[in-house]
């Protein structure tokens, strides 16, 4: 298994740029081949000082091994959603990958 976690930091200037990320990531990445996990959702609110908060959108996904992140990293369907919906919607992402 590989995970691949995925932390979004929303365009303020893009309006419907939060529910545009969360449909761009259901419509391009939840069914690439590999995938055996996707869960995308909003930052959850926390009293706890340890909880990064500074992100709005995070995506989880685990994939059923490291070769399959990288196919999945050049599939079409990802480099779409960089093209049509993470460069208009996002500021920049923070990437957690681990096995």
């Amino acid at each position: 298994m590989f995970s691949h976690v995925v932390t979004f930091y929303i365009n303020p200037a893009e309006p419907n740029a939060l529910e545009d990320l969360i449909a761009g990531c259901d419509t391009y990445l939840k069914d690439i081949p590999g995938v055996v996990h996707y869960h995308v959702g909003k930052m959850v609110p926390s009293p706890r000082p340890v909880v990064n908060q500074a992100y709005q959108v995070g995506l989880n996904l685990i994939l059923d091994s490291i070769e399959s992140e990288r196919a999945y990293q050049i599939h079409p369907r990802h480099v779409e959603f960089v093209e049509k919906v993470f460069k208009r919607c996002c500021l920049k992402a923070e990437i957690f990958d681990f096995a």
